[in-house]
């Protein structure tokens, strides 16, 4: 199968579902992980420009680790918009190539606004990149598929339908996680926030509730057309 996670910033995939992909290349299928944003604003010292471009260098370190083909719409951090038709075709172009089995990507009900007009533009470039006249120079038009949420930021105001076991899968993930060393600090100065402790403890709670150790929670996106008999996820 072919899988595309949409994630906003570069280090989200990691987090919320970089176990999952993890198992999706282990039983054979291709992975391509798309970053909207290009984080250039996760720092208090380092400058736009130069952190946007070596957060999408951490992001392909990471991917490289684990056999992830890596993406960028290069959008600005706070600069998502689900209305901008500029960076809807950007994700249609990459949906159409891509032409995946299911995608994954952030909750509409997500804790900023980046992550939730991310949620809102996979949304609606997925269901685009399936009509044949809509820009047809932006490739061929695809499939309808279906599409799974990943968990909100600690886990808040989310409910999963469908649990991943990422038990043998967490040592990797981790790795890849502290590829983004950008971050790390960061996220600590600005959200007193230890990402790498917070991460394993997300998974222990998914775990806890799904009868496994670690495990990374989905819901679907249940619409018409989006819903299918089998499983999908690994």
């Amino acid at each position: 199968m072919k899988v595309l996670a949409i994630s906003c910033h570069p280090d989200d995939m990691e987090i919320c579902c970089g176990g999952t992909l993890l198992r999706c290349v282990k039983r054979g299928d291709d992975v391509t992980v798309c970053h909207v944003a290009n984080g250039n604003m996760g720092h208090v010292v380092i400058e736009k420009e130069e952190l946007g471009k070596m957060r999408i260098a951490e992001a392909k370190k990471a991917g490289d680790m684990a056999g992830f083909t890596t993406v960028t719409c290069d959008v600005g951090d706070l600069l998502v918009d689900s209305a901008s038709k500029e960076q809807h075709d950007k994700l249609v172009k990459i949906i159409r190539e891509v032409d995946p089995d299911f995608i994954i990507t952030h909750g509409p009900d997500d804790y900023m606004g980046d992550h939730v007009e991310v949620s809102h533009l996979t949304f609606k470039a997925a269901f685009a990149a399936t009509v044949p006249h809509y820009e047809p120079q932006l490739g061929k038009a695809c499939r309808v598929v279906p599409i799974y949420y990943m968990d909100n930021s600690s886990l808040l105001n989310c409910e999963p339908t469908e649990y991943v076991d990422i038990t043998n899968e967490l040592n990797t993930k981790i790795k890849m996680l502290k590829c983004h060393e950008s971050q790390l600090e960061w996220l600590s100065d600005h959200d007193g926030n230890d990402i790498v402790d917070a991460t394993i403890t997300f998974a222990r709670m998914r775990g806890i509730q799904s009868g496994v150790k670690y495990a990374e929670g989905f819901r679907q996106c249940l619409t018409d057309h989006r819903i299918v008999t089998k499983r999908l996820l690994p």
